[in-house]
């Protein structure tokens, strides 16, 4: 078993006997995920630690997404508990770039397609190149656009 799985599977066991509802439902639905990926396909397969924070990550997209449905739709309830998913997850996941980090890597990339002549939002797939390995993981590809198309636009 990879190392983040098991740590997962650990914490799982910790939470159910602490009675700890709401980490518990989220680890199992996670582990769930996790194993669905394993099984996906035509045979079954063990994730590694790289492919299980993929599946984490998605999951924690899906209760930011479901967060902002439910907010939206009057039910904070239900968003608040969604956030609070997200939060133990986020546990799990690599720290998120800040605004200002990433802005620095996007101005570099930017700065690199002028020089090569590109110019405009016609520009904006070559930044994506250059930027995209530089902070997989770290953040989130919506953010990383807007800020691209920002710079892109002289702001």
């Amino acid at each position: 078993m990879t190392t983040l799985k098991s740590k997962l599977q650990e914490d799982l066991n910790a939470a159910i006997k602490g009675r700890d509802e709401l980490r518990s439902s989220t680890l199992r639905l996670t582990l769930t995920a996790i194993t669905k990926e394993e099984v996906a396909g035509k045979e079954k397969r063990e994730l590694s630690d790289d492919e299980v924070l993929k599946v984490i990550t998605k999951e924690a997209k899906k209760r930011r997404e479901a967060a902002d449905a439910f907010a939206q739709g009057g039910r904070t309830e239900s968003a608040e508990r969604e956030k609070a998913e997200g939060v133990i997850l986020a546990d799990y996941l690599p720290k998120q770039l800040s605004d200002e980090e990433l802005e620095q890597i996007v101005v570099q990339a930017v700065e690199e397609v002028r020089a090569a002549g590109a110019e405009g939002p016609r520009a904006m797939g070559q930044v994506m190149k250059i930027v995209n390995p530089k902070v997989a993981g770290l953040a989130e590809g919506g953010r990383v656009a807007a800020i691209v198309k920002q710079q892109l636009a002289g702001g």
